[in-house]
């Protein structure tokens, strides 16, 4: 007897999301470029850029559920090795690249402070996209996030501690503040009023998406006497970084033996970064050299894009151990 196996449909805040991360990275493109081409009308909003990172982390927050905490609980030992992978991978390619290329103080420091950011917002929905594992993805970006208040400034001062002086108290309580209180926040108010939540999760990702291009376009604006001189430099940079992570997140997930969707769920988690939280950091404690905040900069255009083309590329490639499709892809993005 055959068993006919059936695939719930996308819904509609799915397709929403969907929809979002394909035209993010134009957005994101458009607002690098204002602020680059208008630096005296976007600088000045680098002081908000704080809180403009505290509402997308609220709108990580309001979606998730009891159920993506469950699935934590259901496979730790998975969960745990993406968290290895993701703080110990991106980090040390950032060290290695700085050093690689010779980079100037500030320009290494910006790099190195990318790869010690926990997972980037919009991985969900790439791993979603790549028919990957999408409870994974969630599970990895959900810890990295709630831990990043200690392994960033500590992983920051260890590997960037001789470029500049690293304030790891500060950076601290800035992440518990921009990071984990919104995050909670979001958590919080979709428990108290989930009926509101569900019928608003549409404008989620726009929010976010609005609030990561202000944030690109006031760091580049702040940062664009630098992109001028070492535009080239920081670009090849990001692209080796973020390259990299991809590939050697998934070698990570097939060095472990796990299946087709965990291999592409865990190459976004560790090559795609919350860049946002990097460039609100880089602009708050080391304001003195505008060049730091460049490469979180470049590297929120950049991932989003190759992220992008890598999920398109891996859901047209078959994946024999495929199970059903994930319930849904976080909003976001």
């Amino acid at each position: 007897m055959t068993t006919t196996r059936t695939f719930p449909a996308r819904t509609r805040d799915d397709r929403n999301a969907v929809f979002a991360v394909t035209v993010f990275p134009l957005l994101v493109i458009a607002a690098g470029a204002a602020g680059f081409w208008l630096p005296h009308t976007f600088a000045p909003v680098t002081s908000a850029v704080p809180y403009l990172l505290g509402v997308v982390m609220f709108c990580m927050g309001v979606t998730l559920t009891p159920p993506d905490f469950a699935r934590i609980a259901r496979r730790p030992w998975v969960v745990l090795l993406g968290l290895v992978a993701h703080y110990v991978i991106m980090p040390l390619v950032g060290w290695a690249i700085a050093h690689a290329l010779g980079l100037p103080p500030a320009l290494a420091v910006g790099v190195i402070l990318v790869g010690c950011a926990p997972s980037g917002t919009a991985s969900n929905v790439m791993a979603y996209l790549a028919k990957g594992d999408v409870a994974l993805s969630v599970s990895v970006a959900t810890i990295s996030t709630l831990l990043a208040p200690v392994l960033t400034p500590l992983l920051t001062l260890w590997l960037a501690g001789h470029y500049l002086h690293v304030p790891a108290g500060a950076m601290f309580v800035d992440i518990v503040k921009t990071v984990l209180l919104p995050v909670v926040a979001g958590v919080l108010v979709r428990l108290v009023a989930a009926r509101w939540v569900d019928r608003a999760a549409a404008a989620f990702p726009w929010l976010s998406v609005a609030a990561i291009a202000v944030i690109v376009a006031a760091v580049m604006g702040n940062s664009a006497d630098a992109f001028r001189t070492s535009g080239l430099l920081v670009i090849l940079a990001v692209v080796l970084h973020n390259g990299f992570g991809l590939f050697l997140g998934y070698l990570a997930g097939r060095a472990a033996r796990l299946d087709q969707r965990a291999r592409r769920a865990l190459a976004f988690e560790v090559g795609m970064q919350n860049s946002g939280l990097a460039a609100s950091l880089a602009a708050a404690h080391f304001a003195a050299m505008p060049a730091a905040a460049l490469p979180p900069a470049v590297f929120s255009v950049w991932h989003n894009i190759s992220g992008a083309l890598t999920a398109a590329w891996m859901a047209r490639r078959p994946a024999p151990e495929t199970a059903p499709a994930p319930e849904r892809a976080t909003a976001s993005v």
